[in-house]
């Protein structure tokens, strides 16, 4: 008879671990119920459906596709000049790349303020091109979700072409493929799997996004308002009141719970 191939390793973990990690189940999961509980589902289609809410979600879905795709138009030749620079440089980069991660989001958006608002250089001169400055506009509002969400996209892509290895590269190199060629037709598919889970990571991130736009692209329902902001606005009585910022709250919830299965879905061995 054929022998039976184990997937796992046998091991389990020491009984312990158990208490310490259901305690971290809990604080991850009561919260979210207790959000959930003071839902108020007589007026949930209500407020989800308000004018005010309708205007947050489109901004936040609109501009957070556009900076996904300004991530994405960046962040795959940054993961790839990462993944395929030596140690030292991959490195510096890849710490470079995780600061808007580990820095807090009203400090990033105090530092696009000062790059590109009306008393920098830069932003006086954009505002002299243009005639108008980016801080307070839409643009703002991509720029800021674009600064925090870029290191999710580049960090899982870097991490999947590193994982790969360049050894198809070069075989497809020695039989005489150009370098674009091999980009197209070797690199970005075995990078795909992260790619698809890069760019979920980063849209999922770009429209929970709070603080950098907050101080970047301010809070004008309708310009810059998005769904985070207007659950801050709600709950803060200026409009709707809690019950309006519960359920925008739940909606994002959702939103959140489904891009973790799309993640779910695109990884390698989901299905198996």
């Amino acid at each position: 008879m054929p022998s039976t191939i184990r997937t796992d390793t046998g091991a389990t973990p020491p009984f312990l671990l158990i208490a310490p990690a259901a305690l971290g189940i809990l604080l991850l999961v009561l919260p979210l119920l207790a959000l959930v509980g003071r839902t108020s589902w007589a007026t949930f289609w209500t407020d989800v459906t308000s004018p005010t809410a309708l205007d947050a979600l489109r901004l936040s879905l609109t501009t957070g596709l556009a900076a996904t795709a300004v991530c994405v138009l960046l962040g795959l030749p940054l993961a790839l000049l990462i993944a395929r620079s030596g140690p030292r440089t991959s490195a510096l980069l890849r710490a470079l790349v995780a600061v808007p991660l580990v820095l807090p989001p009203m400090v990033g958006g105090v530092a696009l303020l000062f790059l590109l608002g009306r008393s920098s250089p830069l932003g006086a001169a954009i505002a002299d091109w243009f005639g108008t400055g980016i801080p307070f506009t839409p643009l703002a509002v991509v720029l800021a979700q674009a600064f925090v969400a870029l290191p999710f996209l580049v960090l899982a892509v870097e991490g999947t072409i590193r994982s790969t290895g360049s050894r198809y590269e070069r075989t497809a190199a020695t039989l005489g493929a150009s370098p674009s060629m091999v980009l197209w037709r070797v690199t970005l598919p075995l990078a795909a799997p992260g790619i698809v889970v890069g760019v979920i990571l980063c849209f999922a991130r770009a429209i929970g996004e709070f603080g950098a736009t907050a101080l970047f692209a301010g809070n004008a329902p309708g310009v810059t308002q998005t769904m985070p902001l207007a659950i801050y606005t709600a709950f803060n009585g200026a409009s709707g009141g809690r019950e309006t910022a519960v359920a925008l709250s739940v909606l994002l919830l959702a939103t959140a719970v489904v891009v973790l299965l799309l993640v779910r879905a695109w990884r390698p061995g989901a299905l198996r």
